[in-house]
């Protein structure tokens, strides 16, 4: 299973609110049909497959392009574990069953 992390900050913004171009990039995941979470810092993206991974990062990276920004910085982080299967909701359980 592949879990990844992304962040995708458009700068040079006409203000400060950036709620409708994470809002393209989130509609743009849904358009692709990766499961995703978001969160007030990232979204989390998970799948079995790494091209629908890599085509889900790049439609919503260029979906904030399309809102109208001009300078796009997307960070990637990218856990790819193959020995057994894994979530992102069994990670944060085996974490929250140690607390």
């Amino acid at each position: 299973m592949i879990s990844a992390e992304i962040t995708i900050i458009p700068i040079g913004t006409s203000g400060t609110s950036l709620s409708q171009y994470i809002a393209a990039a989130v509609s743009a995941l849904n358009e692709v049909g990766i499961k995703y979470e978001i969160s007030g810092m990232g979204t989390m993206l998970e799948t079995n497959n790494p091209e629908e991974l890599f085509k889900a990062i790049k439609a919503a990276h260029e979906a904030v392009f399309a809102e109208g920004a001009n300078r796009v910085a997307t960070s990637i982080n990218i856990d790819d574990r193959r020995d057994t299967e894994r979530t992102m909701k069994d990670k944060v359980a085996s974490v929250e069953k140690k607390l």
